[in-house]
């Protein structure tokens, strides 16, 4: 009878441990069914674009998108000796630090206010998150009459005050800031949404300490409150960059790259080599290359910025 037991416990371990990879590969089954619609379109919209993107940089292609030519390299060492990719870029940069800082630095007042605990601060904070509900398209058609050089009320606003009028969307020198007050007027609500959302998450005894020794106004924000909410507001320079860099609808509807491409940011200058152009090798590698240099740029700031961010 002991030699049984005996046997039996020298056949319990591997049994057990049977059950145990057997229940893993049940779980592991069951989350890859639940990751599946996920991946699919991960792969479908981004993965796969991206391939394919990599893949035709490297070749000439009909106007049906179609490889007819192994060009290797070759149309890399075109687009960054072409002087109007640099000029893409430099205006891309420029609309990126139009934009991203001054939409940051403008959000953070607001979302201040927001926080206040007073009457009607409900109302307050609704009028000044809902441009979230509005698309690109729909704002850049807004602001591009008000923005008309003849109707607008952008100018009426300056005749009105004894300025002279502007010519917003025609001149080279206010097209690209134009198309910025637009993008930062859009992206005003999603910036003060997260912004008020740190602010509340602000313990008040932190304030009551602060107070305490004596600190009050700026001295107060800048010791307490913009240390806790730097997180956030290095995620919306992180995600604002990015976004930055891939704006082509606003671009599209009020400027199509003018005057002068004077606002032909980079994605938009890809679009007219693929789709009016028909050039979808080059308009690939300038895809790549804009893929590396969000990379690059990502690095950068998480490197530098991160630094600077107090997590609790």
């Amino acid at each position: 009878m002991s030699d049984r037991a005996a046997a039996s416990r020298q056949l319990a371990p591997p049994v057990e441990g049977e059950r145990k990879r057997k229940s893993q590969w049940r779980s592991l089954l069951a989350a890859s069914g639940y990751l599946a619609p996920a991946v699919i379109l991960l792969g479908v919209f981004t993965f796969y674009p991206l391939f394919r993107s990599i893949y035709l940089s490297l070749f000439e292609t009909d106007f049906m998108a179609r490889p007819i030519l192994f060009m290797g390299l070759e149309q890399y060492r075109e687009l960054l000796s072409s002087p109007r990719f640099w000029e893409s870029l430099r205006v891309t940069v420029l609309f990126t630090l139009y934009t991203v800082p001054v939409g940051i630095a403008l959000a953070i007042p607001v979302a201040l206010m927001g926080n206040m605990q007073i009457k009607g601060i409900t109302f307050y904070r609704t009028i000044f998150i809902s441009t979230i509900a509005v698309s690109t398209a729909i704002a850049s058609v807004i602001w591009q009459w008000m923005f008309s050089p003849t109707v607008g009320v952008m100018n009426d606003i300056l005749r009105t005050v004894g300025l002279d009028p502007i010519r917003w969307l025609q001149d080279p020198k206010w097209a690209l800031i134009s198309v910025a007050i637009t993008t930062v007027w859009k992206d005003l609500g999603l910036n003060v949404l997260f912004l008020l959302a740190a602010l509340q998450g602000v313990p008040d005894e932190l304030y009551e300490a602060a107070r305490i020794d004596g600190a009050r106004g700026w001295t107060l924000f800048r010791s307490v409150t913009l240390p806790l909410i730097s997180p956030t507001v290095f995620f919306l320079m992180v995600v604002g960059t990015m976004d930055a860099f891939r704006s082509f609808t606003q671009v599209h509807i009020m400027t199509q790259g003018g005057p002068l491409r004077s606002t032909s940011v980079l994605v938009y200058s890809i679009y007219r080599d693929a789709f009016i152009n028909f050039r979808y090798g080059f308009a690939s590698a300038q895809a790549v290359t804009l893929f590396l240099i969000l990379i690059a740029l990502t690095l950068i700031q998480f490197r530098i910025g991160e630094r600077r961010v107090h997590y609790q």
